[in-house]
């Protein structure tokens, strides 16, 4: 029976969310098909304003995934051909990927291995002239020091882009990850803290004159119909998905309790068998994902998925070190820090609705298998 159970476990639960939330969706989604304004309707505009309200940022542009987020934001920095952007070789793909694409070089800094985020004492040694921008990225679902990045970059007249992807909710000293840069971007990948049920990101900034772009950049450089002003795409956000993110917000800093609660069982229970994700004095941490350091990881993620315990390991493969990037010229030793940490990470189950038996088994099972490691 107890096999059973465990080979249900989720490694993200969203139907418990549903369920507790299925109400409000219903009734939001029903209005969104009563009016017909698919796209950028009223429940955009809505969900628009909740954002930036939340975050404490003067504008907020929904957009069709994080990935796009990021992407625009360099467009509408006039980012290009022969510049640079500073950031982290320890992220998901489309960090560098945007930069690429808009035909910059990334130039990557190490890690810190307590935060997994860039190492903001060794971002200025890697300003060059060509330097046009500092993209750190808000790791697992807390922030590296924003305040330390936006100095050196206020130094040197650069803007900030905070690759926010997996922290929305987070804060560091009273301020909420999104609303801390000169531009922030989001996703709302159904497995984020704040998910849609599809694909969805968005950018918040303070600045009027990027606002403008982003809403150009978004619906193919326009702004009024068979007015083209710039080259922009297709990064619309959909009402359904929107109004499936309004209700979610209805629950969502209750579910960041959740999430802190269950990763502060994990780590009194596991603190002494691994490293634990370690939160920074004054940042409150979302936990996009819980995630451990141990040398043995491949062996103890083998011996969980015996168990039935569902792991990821995010990420097993640096950016340096991705055949995309190759151009780049770098060696896997480049970037230690980030390499050691990608031989030893593994995520655990996580979500605001892990169940307390499921819980105790993923600590009790850590507890008798790092025996056998």
């Amino acid at each position: 029976k107890s096999r059973l159970t465990v080979n249900h476990m989720q490694f993200i639960d969203l139907q418990s969310q549903y369920r507790r939330i299925s109400d409000s969706i219903k009734n939001r989604i029903e209005k969104v098909l009563e009016h017909g304004q698919y796209i950028l309707g009223p429940e955009v505009r809505e969900l628009e304003a909740t954002l930036a309200n939340y975050v404490g940022s003067r504008y907020c542009v929904s957009t069709g995934s994080g990935t796009v987020s990021l992407e625009m934001a360099l467009r509408a920095l006039n980012i290009g051909p022969g510049d640079e952007v500073i950031t982290t070789p320890y992220s998901f793909f489309a960090t560098a990927e945007v930069i690429s694409i808009v035909g910059a070089k990334p130039v990557f800094v190490d890690i810190r291995s307590n935060t997994f985020c860039i190492d903001e004492e060794r971002i200025e040694a890697a300003i060059t002239p060509r330097t046009k921008a500092i993209m750190p990225v808000s790791l697992y679902g807390q922030m590296p020091d924003m305040e330390k990045i936006n100095e050196v970059a206020a130094r040197h007249e650069l803007p900030v882009i905070e690759d926010a992807a997996q922290s929305f909710g987070s804060r560091q000293k009273g301020f909420y990850s999104c609303g801390l840069s000169t531009i922030a971007c989001t996703s709302f990948y159904p497995a984020k803290p704040l998910g849609a049920y599809g694909e969805g990101g968005a950018l918040f900034t303070n600045d009027e004159e990027l606002y403008q772009k982003f809403l150009m950049l978004r619906n193919h450089g326009s702004l009024k119909r068979d007015e083209h002003l710039l080259l922009g795409m297709n990064a619309r956000l959909d009402s359904l998905q929107a109004a499936i993110l309004l209700s979610k917000m209805e629950v969502f800093d209750d579910e960041i309790l959740q999430r802190n609660r269950i990763a502060d069982f994990y780590t009194r229970h596991l603190g002494t068998l691994c490293i634990p994700p370690q939160t920074e004095p004054e940042n409150r941490h979302v936990y996009a994902q819980y995630t451990i350091r141990t040398p043995k990881r491949d062996e103890l993620q083998s011996l969980l998925n015996e168990e039935g315990i569902p792991t990821v390991t995010h990420y097993s493969r640096c950016l340096h070190e991705q055949p995309a990037l190759t151009m780049l010229g770098h060696k896997a030793e480049d970037f230690p820090v980030a390499l050691a940490c990608s031989r030893q990470v593994l995520c655990l189950p996580m979500s605001p609705y892990l169940s307390e038996a499921d819980q105790e088994k993923v600590v009790h099972s850590i507890q008798r298998l790092a025996k056998k490691l």
